[in-house]
């Protein structure tokens, strides 16, 4: 069984209005055997699509290597866009090391109502994913169920958008469950009807496009 624990603490500037909510990076991360291109942050993979889709939507001009560099790009731009990183999920169970929500046991969460009330600016949470079984949306779900809390639906059409109230403070916040940065999720983004539409329209359209397209609204 190996032990999926996060290796990046939450990175959320003091001027943070949004937080970025995932759950954890591939195991590779965690036992430090970085490959090549993979940057060592937050969604760092080279697999992943999350930096890929932001380096597009604000010409970013970022680095994917394995250097202190591209690291400070990135946290840069974060703190520039008034963004932090919070991903839900500590540590996790794995009888096969890989990095599928799916695989993920004995889940442990971060308490991310507490970092909320920690942070008074943020206002948004954005989760990399929705509400499928140990995606970031449906962890946070568990999470508010101990709190007695739950999300009112904003908009059903994707990407879902809840709301709720922090219970100390009754500060409103959004939720916006964002089509995952992952090629797993690939084959999703191709069953989506507005997805469908798109691709009629403009034949060259990637599911990256497409997710570009949606990120760019909420970041």
């Amino acid at each position: 069984m190996f032990n999926h624990t996060h290796p990046y603490p939450p990175y959320i500037p003091e001027n943070a209005t949004k937080l970025i909510v995932g759950t954890l990076p591939p195991p590779r991360f965690t036992s430090g055997d970085l490959r090549e291109r993979d940057v060592n942050f937050c969604y760092g993979s080279r697999d992943g699509q999350l930096w890929p889709i932001l380096d597009k939507i604000f010409d970013l001009d970022l680095k994917f290597e394995t250097t202190e560099t591209a690291i400070l790009q990135r946290k840069e731009f974060l703190v520039r866009n008034h963004i932090g990183i919070c991903d839900i999920v500590a540590s996790a169970q794995r009888d096969k090391i890989d990095a599928s929500d799916l695989g993920m046991q004995e889940v442990s969460l971060r308490d991310i109502v507490a970092v909320l009330e920690a942070n008074p600016k943020v206002d948004t949470l954005l989760f990399t994913g929705g509400n499928s079984k140990n995606g970031p949306e449906y962890f946070f779900r568990r999470l508010l169920k101990k709190y007695q809390l739950s999300l009112s639906v904003e908009s059903s059409e994707v990407p879902r958008i809840h709301s709720f109230q922090l219970p100390k403070t009754e500060r409103t916040i959004t939720t916006v469950s964002l089509t995952a940065p992952s090629g797993a999720a690939n084959r999703a983004v191709g069953s989506l009807q507005k997805y469908k539409d798109l691709k009629k329209e403009n034949p060259k359209m990637t599911t990256i496009d497409f997710r570009v397209l949606q990120y760019r609204e909420f970041f």
